[in-house]
């Protein structure tokens, strides 16, 4: 599997863990709505390291967590 099914899988699994929805996610993270649901489709190739950090924030887990 790669690094990016594993971010998109991380992000659905730790979102849907805390029950949020991808619009919440999307606004605790401060990016995009439709960032959220790129990355978390696997659509987005490159997430930037600012987005990564900001996601890993808003799900309180290190950027170690998502990319694993």
């Amino acid at each position: 599997m790669s690094n990016n099914q594993n971010l998109a899988k991380n992000i659905k699994k730790l979102r849907e863990a805390k029950g949020l929805s991808q619009e919440k996610l999307a606004r605790l993270a401060d990016v995009a709505n439709n960032t959220l649901i790129k990355m978390e489709s696997g659509e987005n190739q490159n997430p930037t390291l600012d987005t990564l950090k900001k996601v890993a924030k808003a799900l309180e887990v290190s950027v170690d967590d998502l990319i694993q």
